[in-house]
């Protein structure tokens, strides 16, 4: 009888240790991210759609009063932007076209952030069914997510070393396939920067100019559709800087889709727009709750269409490849 309660008490004290130990492992992290003062982060982001897997380069930067600074460089064509929130705004920059989007927005507390360490932590804090687990090289704790505008996903996995620092996130749908993931290869807490880090005019000076334009030689089409929606019609016409590509689709959800070449501004332009940064094809763009703009391979891209949903518009700038495709 002794040794039965002998073992009883011992596994119940193991089972005691190692739920105190995945709890320690949250309460780490909370505390770290509620105490620090900035942070400087580096990593590698893959965003998966479909068939095709985007790699950027990704630096996070954080300071107190909220600044933050994220740049994401394009492992392929070397395309980079930046997401600025200072005290003037929250801004999504191109530097090598000389062009700036500036959003009236709550960026990045109104969406999950994949790189940002508030925004996971909130995540984590939000969802009461948390689960966490030992793994081999520390532990990985699961939770909901809320990105408004792709509700594809929908719960992350966050993995932790042993003194609480993030190493990986990965998102995923609900059949549990990772749509994106974050790999943190370096975290430095209560960083100095200089007092012009978080500054716009000194990061639109980060890249050269891309000078280069060209004529649109091949239409690029969207591969995905609303049902019942088809193209009906598509023109082009020239433009000072190269072409402008009209495509027209009609049936349920009808939309109009526009691509036009683009060069960089001989004065910085910062354009006031109405929305949110969203992740748009492989790039940052302005979704609201009726259009989709963004920039990429010299090309901006502009859907609009009032049948639409934010989902439907997401889809379709996905759908389409840098690379030209048939109807």
């Amino acid at each position: 009888m002794k040794k039965i309660l002998l073992i009883s008490i011992i596994g119940v004290s193991l089972f005691l240790t190692a739920c105190s130990k995945k709890d320690d492992i949250l309460e780490k992290f909370y505390d770290k991210v509620e105490n620090l003062n900035s942070y400087y982060i580096k990593g590698e982001l893959e965003i998966i759609n479909n068939e095709d897997n985007y790699l950027y380069d990704v630096e996070v930067a954080y300071a107190k009063d909220n600044l933050f600074r994220v740049a994401l460089k394009n492992q392929v064509n070397s395309h980079e932007q930046i997401i600025l929130k200072n005290e003037e705004g929250v801004f999504v920059l191109t530097p090598s076209l000389n062009k700036s989007f500036k959003f009236q927005s709550e960026w990045p507390y109104n969406n999950s952030q994949i790189y940002l360490l508030q925004t996971i932590m909130e995540d984590l804090k939000n969802d009461e069914e948390v689960e966490v687990k030992e793994s081999d090289n520390g532990f990985i704790a699961t939770s909901k997510v809320d990105y408004s505008n792709n509700h594809d996903l929908v719960k992350q996995s966050v993995y932790f070393n042993e003194d609480g620092d993030i190493t990986n996130v990965n998102v995923m749908n609900s059949d549990n396939i990772v749509l994106m993931k974050m790999t943190f290869s370096e975290i430095k807490y209560n960083h100095n920067f200089d007092d012009q880090y978080f500054a716009l005019e000194e990061n639109m000076q980060t890249s050269e100019l891309d000078e280069t334009s060209s004529e649109i030689n091949e239409i690029i089409y969207p591969m995905y559709l609303p049902t019942n929606t088809f193209l009906s019609n598509q023109s082009k016409v020239s433009t000072e800087d190269g072409e402008r590509v009209i495509l027209t689709f009609s049936g349920d959800n009808s939309f109009m889709m526009v691509q036009e070449n683009i060069k960089p501004s001989e004065e910085y332009e910062v354009v006031s727009v109405y929305g949110d940064p969203c992740w748009l094809g492989e790039s940052i763009g302005v979704l609201t709750d009726t259009s989709a703009t963004w920039m990429n391979n010299g090309i901006e891209y502009y859907i609009v269409g009032n049948n639409l949903d934010e989902d439907q518009l997401v889809n379709i700038a996905s759908s389409i490849s840098a690379m030209p495709v048939g109807k």
